[in-house]
């Protein structure tokens, strides 16, 4: 059975899907996919809940999202596969790790994502829970929200930023030119679902076979990931990242695997889950925090 799977956007922490690209996986489960770009994050949710598409790859924040401002015999998306299971950000800057608390950001000039909301978000909750008002840096101006990331990098070492927000491969940038160090790995606070394939209730139903094949061979790529490790993913997936250095990207991979930020199984962790949605309704993202068994299906396969 042919599926339509939109990229969210290309991203280091994404290398799983691609790895399953890669190896043909799915076809070995009787699944032809057909990979389509798209143009920016979420661009493809769209057309995956007026069925142009069967499914695309992203955040659970946004079936949370889809839910929370769709009366709920309208809401449409369901996410399934858990691929990243942990936060993939990391703060970097010039503090002495040794001595870096969170709490150390309320006197920080502080760079946030501003590509996506989830990052910023987490962070958010993570101060909070270490009893500081993401509110009041914001009041005195310690948070800089509406840099890039590669512009968060230059002010850092411009010296404009204390401490930048990144993903990889910005954070073994910085580290490699002297930039700053690691501070704060948000993968440290355990389970946050991060990325899952989402799709429609409808596409769920009509294409519930094809998408368990899709559920065994992620199986088979997170048990591939495991026993051949990081050197051997990246020389996989290096091809789908040309623009980056062969050294940055393996040091990437290398980060994000020993770090456990790619779940080790399919099915979509609860807690993981639950800290997601609490860290998007307290920074105000949803009005409510939504429950897992109306956002997510697993499969039993």
């Amino acid at each position: 059975m042919k599926i339509k799977l939109a990229e969210n956007f290309r991203a280091i922490f994404y290398a799983p899907f691609y790895a399953l690209k890669a190896l043909d996986l799915a076809a070995r489960e009787g699944v032809e996919i057909e990979w389509l770009a798209s143009d920016s994050p979420g661009g493809a949710i769209d057309d995956v809940k007026r069925g142009a598409i069967d499914l695309t790859w992203g955040g659970p924040m946004r079936a949370m999202k889809d839910h929370d401002s769709t009366p709920a015999d309208g809401a449409s998306l369901v996410c399934f596969g858990e691929v990243v299971s942990r936060d993939p950000f990391y703060l970097v800057g010039k503090p002495d790790p040794a001595g870096f608390r969170l709490t150390s950001l309320a006197s920080q000039r502080l760079g946030v994502v501003s590509e996506v909301p989830t990052p910023w978000l987490c962070l958010q909750a993570d101060l909070r829970d270490a009893g500081i008002d993401p509110t009041a840096m914001i009041a005195a101006i310690r948070v800089k929200s509406g840099l890039t990331m590669a512009q968060q990098l230059q002010a850092l070492k411009e010296g404009h930023l204390d401490v930048g927000q990144f993903f990889e491969p910005y954070v073994s940038q910085a580290l490699t030119e002297g930039a700053g160090r690691v501070l704060y790995a948000a993968c440290g606070r355990g389970p946050t679902v991060y990325t899952t394939f989402l799709c429609s209730r409808d596409g769920l139903e009509r294409r519930h076979e094809t998408f368990a094949g899709l559920i065994r061979a992620l199986q088979r790529l997170q048990d591939w990931i495991a026993s051949h490790g990081p050197a051997a993913l990246a020389r996989l997936t290096a091809p789908f990242f040309q623009d980056i250095p062969p050294a940055l990207f393996r040091s990437s991979i290398e980060r994000y695997f020993f770090d456990r930020v790619w779940a080790r199984h399919p099915e979509v962790s609860r807690s993981g889950f639950d800290r997601l949605a609490y860290s998007l309704h307290a920074g105000g993202f949803i009005a409510s925090r939504m429950s897992y068994e109306s956002c997510v299906y697993n499969f039993n396969v």
